[in-house]
């Protein structure tokens, strides 16, 4: 048993080794990224170009972002702070420390071993300094907050070399609704191994609180039907009730034909809410929902194209609130109410529209003309892509995030698991049941099925 003892540990410090290595290549403007993990790549790709972190960096930086108060946010701090409690005996005896960071990466609480939370302090791994990427490199709570999957960042991995006799895990709890992050829950160890049962801890804490979310989440579901039924008595224009991330919770039967999606059919759980076909209506919703937030008082009205007319069409959006809780917004076809949101193109901050996508392949990165991208699909949390060079792991950690960087850009969602580069489709199949699959060009002339819901986005996309 001792010899076997000793060849892990030989095996893990060659490992280290490699990788400290692959980080001083890297570190230098190399980009010879061998023996380093896809993930760890992406993020070390992440700090150095993007953000443009110090890898010399000693010590986390004050948190100065301030992240907007919601309710989620507390429900999900107070459950953490609760689990992390349970946990710190635990991690105490292993001499490590649990903490919980917000969305922005700012530490809040802290419990553990009180030596390794002594040295902790002398880099700032306390609470009100910030850990996100942006600020601190690769690390276990910053890289989570990227990442949909729990995330371990061991020794020289992190991007800091101050931080490489750390190894920490860290897992990002999302919001249910815009699976956007809220916070981190993160165990770090000083010079020692991660308690085996680390990634069953964070794993069971995550999906705990997020089951609370999707019930508080359905909760609200039926809250916004309740707004919606108690308008739609008071007015006979076309409505829709959307949440904050701009998927509709009901719609009458003139909205629904109007957004391409069932009428009158009720979707509270945030699981089976229906999407628009419109992605402009999505975007204006959910930027609708960050002004509602930030102003109570809120109203606000732009103008879409509609499946049906060849002219925009006046929309209104109402927020819904809760006891200060957004639930969503009540919208209104064919009125212009409030103040005008911008349209496409005139907002300052609308994104620029992708040249490349970023794929790996074993422990490089690989940069992709989008021509080259014949579909995505997904498998879990990860993300394929096939391409003229095979099939390579997407840089993007979920396809909802993908259909929103390339929705612009001639791709399209026809699946749950696919979206499809309309310009690589070869043949399009047409089942007994009336059921459609897309024959792509790629080498294989992979079929992809189309769902019923987005069957009719597909034909006007095809004109078919």
């Amino acid at each position: 048993m001792a010899d076997v003892r000793r060849l892990e540990a030989a095996a893990r410090n060659r490992g280290e080794a490699t990788v400290y290595q692959a980080w001083e290549r890297f570190a230098r403007g190399e980009d010879d990224l061998r023996g380093v993990r896809p993930e760890v790549a992406i993020s070390w790709h992440r700090c150095r170009d993007q953000f443009r972190v110090d890898p010399l960096l000693t010590e986390a930086p004050v948190a100065v972002a301030e992240v907007d108060q919601a309710l989620e946010r507390d429900v999900v701090i107070a459950e953490l702070g609760f689990r992390a409690a349970a946990l710190a005996h635990e991690v105490n005896a292993g001499g490590g420390i649990v903490t919980i960071t917000d969305a922005s990466g700012r530490v809040l609480a802290q419990w553990g071993d009180p030596a390794t939370r002594t040295v902790a302090a002398e880099a700032n791994l306390a609470p009100w300094f910030c850990w996100s990427e942006g600020a601190t490199g690769t690390n276990g709570m910053g890289t989570a907050l990227m990442s949909y999957a729990p995330v371990v960042i061991r020794g020289a991995e992190h991007w800091c070399q101050a931080f490489h006799e750390w190894n920490c895990a860290g897992v990002a709890i999302r919001d249910v609704v815009t699976r956007e992050s809220v916070a981190v829950l993160n165990i770090s160890c000083w010079r020692g191994d991660l308690p085996g049962a680390a990634g069953a801890w964070l794993s069971n804490a995550a999906t705990m609180t997020q089951r609370i979310l999707r019930r508080r989440a359905q909760d609200d579901g039926a809250q916004l039907m309740a707004a919606f039924n108690e308008a739609r008595a008071r007015s006979s224009a076309a409505l829709a009730a959307v949440d904050p991330s701009g998927r509709v919770v009901l719609a009458d039967d003139t909205a629904s034909v109007l957004l391409g999606i069932p009428g009158s059919t009720p979707a509270p759980d945030p699981a089976v809410r229906w999407k628009p076909e419109l992605p402009e209506f999505i975007q204006a919703s959910v930027y609708a929902a960050k002004l509602a937030t930030r102003n109570h008082d809120w109203l606000g009205s732009t103008q879409i194209f509609t499946r049906l007319a060849a002219e925009p069409m006046p929309i209104s959006f109402r927020p819904v609130f809760l006891s200060g809780h957004l639930l969503g917004n009540l919208v209104t076809f064919g009125t212009s109410e409030g103040v005008p949101l911008p349209r496409s193109g005139e907002d300052g901050a609308q994104r620029a529209q992708p040249h490349r996508m970023v794929a790996t392949r074993e422990n490089r990165m690989v940069l992709l003309r989008l021509p080259e991208v014949s579909f995505a699909q997904s498998d879990g949390n990860d993300v394929w892509l096939s391409t003229d060079q095979g099939r390579l792991r997407s840089a993007s950690p979920g396809l909802d995030k993908l259909e929103t960087e390339l929705g612009d850009a001639g791709f399209l969602r026809v699946h749950r698991q696919y979206v499809v580069n309309l310009s690589r489709i070869r043949e399009v199949e047409r089942r007994f049941k009336g059921e459609l699959f897309l024959v792509m060009d790629d080498q294989e002339q992979t079929m992809v099925p189309v769902s019923r819901r987005n069957t009719p986005a597909v034909r006007r996309a095809l004109a078919i």
